[in-house]
């Protein structure tokens, strides 16, 4: 049965025929209802059996593309480098230590003890820009003292080039500061006196003496420094007055040979100024 004979079938059942003319206004109304749901029903029997018999479907949206991240996952951070600190000991001389010392840089007859004497190892920053670790002679009653006056140079990243022991250059001023080397205790006098230098006692420390010489007139000690006599050089080791190095010293009362009228001992910080 096609889906206009259904239409015309049912509406023949449900509608009967026209009523008649003159028929009461409110039948033909109703009949009139009656006709076009009935021509209604056949529209949508027509274009279901345009779509073999089943209701057109609905129009359906396309497939939703999967959800893609929006922002690129960031790469881990790094972390942040380990805080360096400086580290400072004060230490008795061990009977190595001492035998090191003994008719190189000490001898008897010199005005302090080894017993008085104390080892300090200090952290410094290299001119290499790594941190290394020192060793001072020191008087016992300055190790307070140049341990704070170290801590003060590590925090300002003052380089230094080299800090052993001054036996390790065989007791010689000469070939310790031509090698650069910062040194504190040696068993010495003042050149051109008899009187001991405050090497000798502890109480005194030669800083980068190759970048920082001492100029008695024309004669530069050591002499290959010559160049660096031009205190208008600013290399990082180079010590100036008011300098984060002289800073340091002076932050714990010792005074620098820069200072001095004569001579100029642009390497050396002392106790008592001398």
């Amino acid at each position: 049965m096609t889906a206009v004979t259904a239409a015309s079938r049912w509406r023949d059942r449900h509608d009967g025929a026209a009523p008649a003319r003159g028929s009461c206004p409110l039948v033909r109304a109703r009949w009139q209802r009656r006709v076009r749901a009935a021509a209604g029903l056949a529209a949508v029997l027509l274009a279901a059996s345009a779509c073999g018999g089943q209701a057109a479907p609905k129009a359906s949206r396309a497939p939703r593309a999967p959800a893609t991240a929006t922002a690129t996952a960031r790469p881990a951070a790094a972390p942040p480098p380990p805080t360096v600190t400086f580290e400072g000991s004060i230490l008795a001389l061990g009977a190595a230590t001492r035998n090191r010392m003994t008719g190189v840089s000490w001898r008897p007859g010199c005005p302090m003890p080894l017993a008085d004497l104390r080892l300090l190892r200090l952290s410094y920053w290299g001119f290499d820009g790594h941190v290394h670790q020192g060793e001072l002679i020191i008087n016992a009653d300055a190790t307070a003292t140049v341990l704070t006056a170290f801590r003060l140079l590590f925090a300002a990243r003052y380089p230094i080039h080299q800090m052993p022991p001054v036996e390790a250059y065989g007791g010689s001023d000469e070939r310790s500061m031509l090698a650069d080397n910062t040194s504190a205790f040696n068993c010495r006098g003042v050149p051109g006196s008899t009187a001991w230098s405050q090497h000798a006692y502890g109480q005194a420390v030669d800083l980068n003496p190759f970048e920082n010489p001492e100029v008695r007139g024309s004669q530069v000690d050591p002499p290959a420094a010559r160049a660096w006599t031009n205190r208008s050089r600013t290399a990082p080791a180079v010590i100036h007055h008011g300098d984060a190095a002289w800073r340091a010293f002076a932050a714990v009362g010792w005074t620098w040979g820069g200072d001095w009228s004569y001579p100029l001992d642009y390497m050396h910080f002392s106790a008592n100024g001398l």
